[in-house]
């Protein structure tokens, strides 16, 4: 086995992977929330200016990108690789703005594990040698996921308790081997599996996902020989109110204790907004939760040592009618802050 492969798909990078650059856009609904002084671009409507929701989409991939590769001052001719996805069919937000970008893209998709699965591929290419400066997003769009997997909006069709709202929003990194000063470095990483409870409701992902996040998450501490308290927090990506307490309860019951550090980024964002119900979903998500503000909080010292984990609920409206269950998954990236 490699060396650089601990054991069940975690992964130590030789050499280390920095965060050059950041960007986030979100919709109006995100802006209302306790994160939004953190996000970088704030969108009047849910359109934003477009003759559609999925144009809507495109505009914020393609501005989280822009203003990334901004902030990490460079070109986009600087760009060597675009790794993106997004929740559509065909991932058409990430796609088409690659199209319109012009950098060498690979597409991918994992559900709304999307963000920690670029950061994990753009990583191991990085330290491979196989790129210097890889840009890493991800998005969402409540309007475009609501009539793609649940109803059409024109409905008005209620959520049941355990029901999240998709986020409105994109998220960008440029990853890098160049190395400034107070930077976040990408250390470590853990492929997740797709785990299956049997979970087949559409609207209780939550629960579809918290396995495959508690399993992810135990093996990437027993691998690294780390417990949760080595970590400033452990953030998963959007399994909400109902999925966060189902998952702190699974890594209890296999004996790790997790209360103390674990924080949902779908719980965060919306949170003490009534209307919300279970919390947030989505690429965009964790995407613009970790591009606003976790990477925030380890520039400014806030935070030494977190992971971000990114789950992902991989079903397809075939799948859901044809009455599969639900397979869950979960990417893990250990982020480190070096002066």
């Amino acid at each position: 086995m490699s060396q650089k492969i601990l054991t069940e798909g975690t992964m130590l990078l030789e050499r280390p992977v920095y965060i050059r650059g950041k960007g986030s856009a979100v919709g109006q609904e995100e802006a209302k929330g306790p994160l939004a002084e953190y996000f970088d671009i704030k969108a009047e409507d849910a359109k934003w200016g477009e003759k559609s929701f999925e144009f809507a989409e495109k505009k914020f991939f393609m501005s989280a990108c822009k203003k990334a590769i901004e902030d990490a001052g460079l070109s986009i001719g600087e760009i060597d690789l675009l790794l993106g996805g997004d929740l559509l069919n065909q991932i058409i937000t990430a796609s088409y703005s690659a199209r319109d970008l012009g950098i060498p893209f690979l597409g991918i998709y994992g559900a709304c594990s999307g963000m920690a699965q670029t950061l994990a591929m753009g990583s191991m290419l990085i330290d491979g040698g196989f790129g210097k400066n890889i840009l890493c997003a991800a998005s969402s769009h409540y309007a475009t996921a609501e009539r793609q997997f649940r109803f059409p909006l024109e409905l008005g069709t209620p959520k049941p308790p355990t029901g999240q709202d998709t986020v409105t929003g994109a998220g960008a990194t440029v990853i890098s081997s160049e190395k400034e000063e107070n930077q976040v470095a990408i250390r470590a990483l853990t492929v997740g599996r797709c785990v299956d409870f049997g979970i087949n409701d559409a609207n209780n992902m939550g629960a579809a996902m918290a396995p495959a996040a508690a399993q992810s998450i135990l093996t990437h501490l027993q691998n690294r020989g780390t417990q949760p308290q080595d970590y400033d927090a452990i953030f998963t990506g959007d399994l909400g109110m109902f999925g966060s307490k189902l998952m702190v309860n699974m890594a209890m019951r296999c004996g790790t204790d997790l209360t103390g550090v674990h924080k949902d980024c779908g719980s965060m964002i919306y949170a003490g907004m009534k209307s919300k119900r279970c919390g947030a979903s989505g690429c965009g998500c964790c995407a613009v939760v970790l591009n606003g503000y976790i990477l925030r909080q380890l520039e400014q010292g806030a935070y030494r040592r977190v992971l971000f984990t990114a789950t992902g609920a991989m079903m397809s409206t075939t799948s859901v009618q044809q009455g599969e269950s639900i397979p869950g998954i979960a990417h893990v990236i250990e982020l480190e802050r070096v002066d």
